[in-house]
C-alpha cells in the first residue's frame, strides 16, 4: 500500500479519534483519578452510537486501536531508565512477583470456575498484576483480543482503581503502615499509574511523608513485568494454535515485536541516559496515543453488550484485587518493611 492510499483510507478514522482523544487528555488532567483513557473510551461508546454508518472511518479505527496502541507501547519504553529503577526498586521485587502470580493464578482459575472468556480474563489478570491500561495494551495483539474485550477490561480495571486510590489511605493508616510500606503497598496494589499517584500523594498529605516517588519506582518495576509476560502469553498461544490446528504454527507471525521496540528504548535511555528535556515529550506522546487507541476502542464497542456481559469480568476483577492486596500486605508483614 502506498502512502497515499493509505492516507485516503485511514486519515478520517484517525482523526476522529485525535478529536475525541483532546478533550478526553483534558479531562484526564482535571479527574487524574478517572484518567484521559476512560473518558476516550466512553466517549468513543457514546459517539458509536450516534454513528449509523462507519464504513468511511472504520480503516483509520482499526489502525489507531491496533498499530497506534503498539506504538504507546514502545514509546512508554522512553520513560524506563532500567538501571536508576532497579536500583531503587529491588527491594520491591519479592512483593512485584508475589502479586502479579496472585493475579494472573486466580485469574486463570476463576476464569474457568465461571467460565468467563480466557482472552477477557487474561486481560483483566494481566491489567491488575502489572500496569493497567498498558499492560492491556501490551497484552491484546499478542492473544488477538478484540475490542470489546479490551474495553471490558479496561472498564474493570478503571473501577478497581478509583476504589483503591479512595479507600488505600485510609486502610494504610488503620493498619498502621510506615511510609515506606505504604509506598510498596501503593505501588503494588493499584493499577494505574494516575491512580498510584491519587494514592500515594493522598497518604502524603495526611501524613506529611514523601512516599510519591518511592511509590512510583515500584509502580515503573512492575511495568518492566510487560516483558515476559507477553512472551509468555506469545508462546502459549502459538501452543494453542498448534493444538488447535494440527500442524506448526509460525511463532514469528504472534511474536510481540513491539515488546522489543520497548526494550530497545529502555535500552537507549538507559545507555543514553537521556534527559527529561527529550523523554518527557515521547513519555506524553505514548500516554495521548493510548488515549487515542481506548477512543478507538470505544468506537468499536457495543456498550449494550458490554453492560450485559458485564457483572462476571467486574467479579472477576474484584477477585484479581483481593488477592493482589493479599499478597502485598502478607508478604510485606513476613518481610517486617510495615
Amino acid at each position: 500500500m502506498t502512502f497515499s492510499d493509505f492516507f485516503k483510507k485511514n486519515t478520517i478514522g484517525i482523526l476522529v479519534c485525535i478529536v475525541i482523544g483532546m478533550p478526553a487528555y483534558l479531562l484526564g488532567i482535571k479527574f487524574p483519578i478517572i484518567g484521559g483513557p476512560v473518558f476516550a473510551i466512553l466517549t468513543g461508546m457514546t459517539v458509536s452510537l450516534c454513528i449509523k454508518d462507519k464504513t468511511a472511518l472504520q480503516k483509520g479505527i482499526s489502525f489507531t486501536s491496533k498499530k497506534i496502541l503498539q506504538y504507546a507501547v514502545i514509546l512508554l519504553g522512553f520513560g524506563m531508565n532500567i538501571s536508576a529503577i532497579l536500583a531503587k526498586g529491588v527491594q520491591s521485587l519479592p512483593i512485584i512477583i508475589s502479586t502479579i502470580s496472585a493475579s494472573l493464578i486466580a485469574a486463570f482459575v476463576f476464569s474457568k470456575l465461571f467460565r468467563i472468556p480466557g482472552k477477557t480474563a487474561t486481560l483483566i489478570g494481566v491489567g491488575s498484576s502489572i500496569c493497567g491500561g498498558s499492560a492491556i495494551a501490551a497484552a491484546a495483539p499478542v492473544i488477538d483480543a478484540n475490542d470489546e474485550e479490551i474495553a471490558q477490561a479496561i472498564s474493570v480495571i478503571f473501577l478497581f482503581n478509583i476504589i483503591a486510590a479512595l479507600i488505600f489511605p485510609t486502610i494504610g493508616t488503620a493498619i498502621g503502615m510506615t511510609n515506606e510500606g505504604f509506598g510498596l503497598f501503593a505501588g503494588t496494589a493499584v493499577n494505574d499509574t494516575s491512580s498510584v499517584t491519587a494514592a500515594a500523594s493522598a497518604w502524603d498529605g495526611i501524613h506529611g511523608s514523601n512516599t510519591l516517588q518511592d511509590a512510583a519506582i515500584v509502580k515503573l518495576t512492575r511495568t518492566l513485568a510487560i516483558i515476559p509476560i507477553t512472551l509468555v502469553l506469545a508462546i502459549i498461544r502459538m501452543k494453542h494454535e498448534k493444538n488447535t490446528s494440527g500442524s506448526s504454527f509460525n511463532f514469528v507471525k504472534i511474536f510481540p515485536w513491539f515488546i522489543l521496540w520497548f526494550l530497545c528504548a529502555s535500552v537507549i535511555t538507559t545507555v543514553c541516559n537521556l534527559k527529561p528535556s527529550v523523554t518527557d515529550p515521547l513519555k506524553w506522546l505514548s500516554r495521548f496515543f493510548i488515549i487515542m487507541a481506548m477512543a478507538a476502542i470505544g468506537l468499536n464497542t457495543d456498550i449494550v453488550s458490554l453492560v450485559k456481559k458485564g457483572s462476571k469480568p467486574i467479579f472477576l476483577g474484584f477477585l484479581c484485587w483481593i488477592c493482589i492486596i493479599t499478597a502485598s500486605l502478607v508478604l510485606q508483614h513476613m518481610l517486617h518493611i510495615w
